[in-house]
């Protein structure tokens, strides 16, 4: 039996409240051996009195050894096992900003990225551009034209866009043209599998063209393409755990990921003040809250220890607000590690930490790394977070006689 299965079967009626809240790329690693991480760090007194009220553990996202991205890392957490359903990043961010992918549509992230005079990737984000620029560019990709094909051309965020192509017999498997690293020129649009060599000859019309309009735009004078996908079918939060689910995140990216799984996306500002009074004003419409926090990810990728520390303690100023909610479910965690130390997402384990009434109390009294190594939850597949959450709700029945 699958676990969706599973849970279809369980579903019990229950007034409870669940808050998941994702700190992207929470967990780290210590800048030196036997040091801190930037979690263990950071002055979290509102993080370790939930921890001494709840219970602790490690998630891993997808496998052990698997560094994953963005998207499996918050499906592992909505209990989508990941390798069943690998979604495209392109799809997640045309979600993300409400653009209805058709099926004939094949769904791109874009980057902006700097090239040199020698046609190598200078920076990979084009110094983060504003999105007011980022705008600007994306209007003029946008009057792109290819033959026997529609593309569309949105900004996102910052230096991020999405590009959809919709025609006939275009397929969605290709691989991404950003190589991960500076230095070197963006790869060449290539299919994994058959059936996408149309596609392929797509993109590579469009960069050629791109790469003209764009060539006077330093430091965003070119893009790379990555996350091409069609949209899948996938079942609904109502569906498989019969929860009145809402979102409340600000990139578009994670909105995406959550309308996939049919969440209700609700407006919530810019700023973490701005996410809460949201969860508090919606408190008595929903059952499940997904609060998604992205500035712990964003300081480390930029290898800023610091700055991942401050953001952090900025996390847990916020905590006081949401458990004044009493929700009977509290879980914090993260899709994935960002250590500073790497500049990326990594495959370590994620800490993670829940509070309710019905926890076995672990003795742990302080939110980090190594005390979530020490924790009740152990270390365990992100994909059962969920059933350990409808578990603690209360909403699951008894399985078998």
């Amino acid at each position: 039996m699958k676990f969706h299965d599973l849970t279809r079967e369980l579903q019990r009626s229950s007034d409870s409240k669940i808050v998941l809240v994702v700190a992207d790329g929470l967990g780290g690693l210590p800048l030196q051996p036997g040091g801190k991480t930037e979690l263990e760090t950071a002055r979290t007194p509102n993080l370790d009195q939930l921890a001494a009220e709840g219970t602790l553990g490690l998630s891993t996202p997808v496998l052990p050894g698997i560094t994953p991205g963005s998207g499996p890392g918050h499906l592992g957490l909505f209990g989508y096992d990941p390798l069943e359903y690998n979604i495209g990043r392109g799809v997640l961010e045309a979600l993300g900003i409400d653009f209805e992918l058709g099926p004939e549509d094949v769904a791109i992230r874009g980057n902006f990225c700097s090239l040199d005079e020698a046609g190598n990737i200078s920076d990979r984000r084009a110094g983060r551009i504003s999105s007011e620029i980022g705008a600007k560019l994306a209007a003029k990709l946008d009057q792109i034209t290819i033959p026997g094909v529609e593309v569309f051309v949105k900004p996102v965020k910052e230096y991020r866009l999405v590009i959809v192509f919709r025609g006939p017999g275009l397929g969605g498997d290709l691989q991404d043209t950003d190589p991960q690293r500076t230095g070197v020129p963006p790869l060449e649009p290539t299919a994994k599998a058959p059936g996408s060599e149309k596609t392929v000859e797509v993109a590579r019309q469009f960069l050629e063209q791109a790469r003209e309009v764009l060539k006077g735009d330093f430091p965003a004078n070119f893009l790379t393409l990555r996350g091409v996908a069609k949209k899948p079918e996938i079942p609904t939060y109502h569906e498989v755990y019969g929860l009145r689910a809402a979102a409340i995140a600000v990139y578009p990216m994670y909105r995406g990921l959550a309308r996939l799984v049919s969440m209700d996306v609700l407006d919530a500002g810019q700023t973490l003040e701005d996410q809460c009074q949201r969860l508090a004003a919606a408190w008595n419409d929903y059952d499940f809250f997904f609060l998604h926090f992205k500035y712990t990810d964003s300081t480390g990728e930029d290898g800023n220890f610091d700055a991942k520390v401050k953001r952090i303690e900025e996390l847990d100023a916020a905590m006081p607000s949401i458990k004044a909610l009493n929700p009977d479910v509290l879980i914090v965690t993260g899709d994935h590690s960002t250590p500073s130390k790497m500049r990326s997402h990594s495959w370590h384990p994620v800490p993670t930490l829940l509070r309710a009434e019905t926890c076995r109390f672990d003795h742990c009294t302080s939110f980090g790394e190594s005390s979530c190594l020490q924790g009740g939850l152990g270390q365990f597949p992100a994909k059962y977070l969920m059933s350990l959450a409808l578990a603690h709700a209360g909403r699951l029945e008894k399985y078998g006689a």
